[in-house]
């Protein structure tokens, strides 16, 4: 028997009582969570109801998630220890987005209990952001959190959240959200193979109406917690890219509502794209996006070519080697990823300094130096960036060296 397929003796112990009096699906469930089976959890977060109940997800999530799937994860004086280290820069942000938060579910008996987990979810957040300070708080994480927060277990709630944030939406805790909009590029690219008549009617609407969907896992814009947890039991089990799909599926769910709305009003087609339709057909939507991943994978996509190596949607293409990544993993992608937004952000300010430069009879050199630079840019990151000035080094000099070369 390998590794894989090992006895996770704390399921049985725990869930020994209520063996006897489950359904077959939920049986079935159990049984891959112990056996650690993956490609079946697959299937059964593709299908109608996915993992059922949240007594249910408490094993298939952390499991998913490369995590153990007993609430022995971390002991109290492991989650105590976190309110010693040093503050997060942007746990501000993280209180005034915990304000809001608890609007639509779950029902709260009175506002002293809602103040309660209100508490508890600002706790798990900046819990993680202290342990991985690394990572950047977006807006729309607290409402990752508060579904993570709700279904898991106390002990389990803080790992399952670093883990999701370092490894699977890593790509919008960067520096910048450049990494979340080149995902965008990749819903007009799925249309065009999938529903030509469809691209060419929204070929004037740019896909930003997709980020708050994709950069959220869907927790803002889903309002009812049956169907949050429904759709984050296909998320988990799937890539990161999958998400991208599911938005393409969605656009294409309202193909006569789009239609009707003429082209030239793209106003009105990104209004339309940017909330969900009412009532959401969940299920209809994830064998859609099943399908559309099955028939156009991303890699014969055009802007899959421009997805870093060190994105999610690249470093998790494979679910299972993602469980088998660690922390120290997720922050080394981290820095390389930043560090490739950081030269791309610098290629472009050579160019644009460059082209403020430019003169007729200097243009053909102008194009050999930038030539020189884009090159230098891939080949000696460090030289260029002068150390720790973004602005010295290699990138001043030839700013110099274009001024005089232009005058």
């Amino acid at each position: 028997m390998d590794d894989d397929e090992t006895y996770d003796e704390s399921i049985t112990v725990e869930q020994a009582d209520m063996f006897d009096k489950i359904s077959n699906r939920e049986r079935d469930i159990l049984d891959a969570c112990r056996w650690k089976k993956l490609d079946r959890l697959m299937e059964i977060a593709e299908s109608p109801g996915g993992f059922v109940t949240d007594e249910l997800r408490q094993s298939a999530w952390p499991l998913l998630l490369g995590l153990p799937t007993n609430a022995e994860a971390t002991s109290p004086a492991d989650s105590a220890s976190w309110k010693d280290l040093p503050p997060h820069e942007e746990e501000y942000q993280v209180q005034l987005d915990v304000d809001r938060s608890f609007v639509n579910y779950p029902k709260h008996r009175n506002e002293a209990e809602r103040n309660q987990q209100k508490e508890e979810l600002s706790d798990l957040i900046v819990e993680v952001l202290r342990r991985y300070p690394y990572l950047h708080y977006f807006q729309g994480y607290h409402d990752i959190c508060q579904v993570l927060l709700l279904v898991l277990p106390r002990p389990l709630r803080a790992p399952a959240v670093s883990r999701l944030s370092a490894l699977r939406i890593r790509d919008f805790m960067l520096p910048t959200l450049s990494a979340a909009t080149t995902q965008l590029r990749l819903i007009p690219d799925i249309l065009h193979a999938s529903d030509p008549a469809l691209w060419r009617h929204l070929s004037t609407v740019q896909p930003f109406f997709a980020l708050s969907g994709t950069l959220t896992m869907y927790a803002h814009d889903i309002t009812t917690l049956g169907e949050i947890t429904r759709l984050f039991d296909v998320l988990l089990a799937r890539e990161p890219v999958f998400s991208v799909y599911m938005f393409a599926a969605i656009v294409r769910s309202r193909r006569q509502e789009l239609f009707d709305t003429p082209e030239d009003e793209p106003e009105i087609l990104h209004s339309i794209l940017s909330k969900l339709p009412k009532p959401l057909d969940l299920e209809a939507i994830i064998n859609s996006a099943r399908q559309l991943f099955d028939t156009y994978p991303p890699e014969t996509l055009p802007s899959w070519k421009n997805i870093s190596r060190a994105s999610v949607l690249k470093t998790a293409r494979d679910v299972d080697a993602c469980r088998r990544q660690t922390m120290h993993d997720g922050e080394e992608f981290f820095k390389r990823h930043s560090r490739e937004i950081k030269l791309f952000e610098m290629r472009d300010m050579v160019r644009d300094r460059l082209w403020h430069y430019r003169r007729p009879a200097g243009a053909v050199g102008l194009a050999v130096l930038f030539g020189i630079v884009a090159y230098l840019l891939r080949a000696r990151p460090a030289s260029i960036l002068g150390g720790n000035s973004s602005q010295g080094g290699l990138v001043a000099y030839l700013f110099a060296l274009a001024a005089r070369w232009t005058r």
